[in-house]
């Protein structure tokens, strides 16, 4: 590893020099200054963390807070972080995860302490203390959802209230008059998270302004639960053709084989549109259209949004990233069904 003494040794000066010339605490000549930024260029050289500190330069580290509660899917909020830190990557970042429920304490500290340069906060609920942190700490921040509250914050996210609105249009489009929603466990929607509300809550003014009927079931986690949300969905006249699903893969897979069982499957009797999931759903039993929940797409966007806020000004905003549909031929028309043996 490079040391301030091989930088020292290649410009041909003393340490002392090589520092100042950093730090810019005192002045040196600019012949000096640009030996020893050759140096630095040449042999890759990169002063240590507390060295920068000390020096008011960047550390190359940001804070990414994604607390890891006991309703938390792993495999969805692990696939941000490691977009993140993908995404910080490509500009020579490293990230500091932290992973608290009680999140302010750790953020603090390592803002206070100037351990980071920025901060992404990641499963953002919709009373979220920790953008009310970001909002008085000052440091450059984005949040990855849509609190409440977004007065003074950089908020990017995917608009989930119109990928809600694009899965209706589908299913209506193709004739289907009566849809229901699989959604999250109902303690997902209790504790504030942002999302589930959001498509919930678009899922349902969307059918009623189409002019459809809309049914819910938010099931707790475990198969059973989630066979009985399916029955409750179909209703006693089992008239349900149109589903949404926006909950997690072993969800959506015991929903399909439920379907099944009833003797109603996917796609020949009910039509499925899997939403906002971060998965491969051509890889179901039942290959389902999909509205994708990108990790990349509202990563990559987040860390250049903190880049853009360390070098300049970024504007309270709230960004919302367009959905896509995705067909794996999974919904049909409804005389289809009806023709279906």
């Amino acid at each position: 590893m490079t040391s301030i003494h091989d930088v020292a040794r290649a410009a041909g000066v003393s340490i002392s020099t090589v520092s100042y010339a950093l730090s810019g605490k005192r002045a040196v000549t600019e012949a000096t200054r640009r030996r020893v930024e050759a140096a630095v260029e040449q042999l890759g050289y990169r002063p240590n963390a507390g060295a920068r500190m000390l020096a008011g330069r960047r550390t190359f580290i940001l804070a990414v807070t994604e607390p890891v509660r006991p309703d938390t899917y792993a495999p969805a909020h692990m696939a941000f972080v490691a977009a993140t830190a993908a995404a910080a990557r490509r500009y020579d970042y490293d990230v500091l995860l932290l992973t608290r429920d009680e999140a302010t304490g750790g953020l603090d500290r390592v803002t206070g302490s100037r351990l980071v340069d920025g901060v992404v906060v990641l499963d953002v609920t919709r009373d979220d203390e920790r953008a009310e942190l970001v909002r008085r700490l000052g440091v450059p921040a984005v949040v990855v959802g849509v609190p409440d509250d977004t007065n003074g914050l950089v908020c990017v996210d995917l608009d989930f209230e119109a990928a809600a609105r694009l899965a209706v249009d589908r299913l209506v489009d193709a004739g289907h008059r009566v849809l229901g929603l699989l959604g999250h466990p109902g303690s997902t929607y209790e504790r504030g998270s942002n999302f589930p509300p959001r498509i919930r809550d678009a899922f349902l003014a969307h059918a009623a302004a189409r002019g459809v009927e809309a049914r819910l079931a938010t099931p707790e986690r475990g198969e059973q639960h989630v066979r009985d949300a399916v029955d409750d969905l179909l209703g006693p006249a089992g008239d349900l053709t149109g589903l949404v699903m926006h909950c997690d893969e072993g969800a959506q897979r015991t929903a399909l084989d439920q379907l099944a069982v009833r003797g109603v499957p996917a796609p020949e009797r009910v039509s499925v549109v899997s939403a906002a999931s971060t998965f491969d759903t051509s890889a179901l039993p039942v290959p389902l259209d999909v509205i994708p929940l990108v990790p990349e797409r509202s990563c990559d966007r987040a860390v250049e949004l903190v880049m853009q806020q360390l070098d300049g000004t970024v504007a309270p905003t709230v960004e919302l990233l367009a959905p896509t549909y995705v067909s794996h031929g999974s919904v049909r028309e409804r005389g289809a069904l009806d023709a279906a043996p």
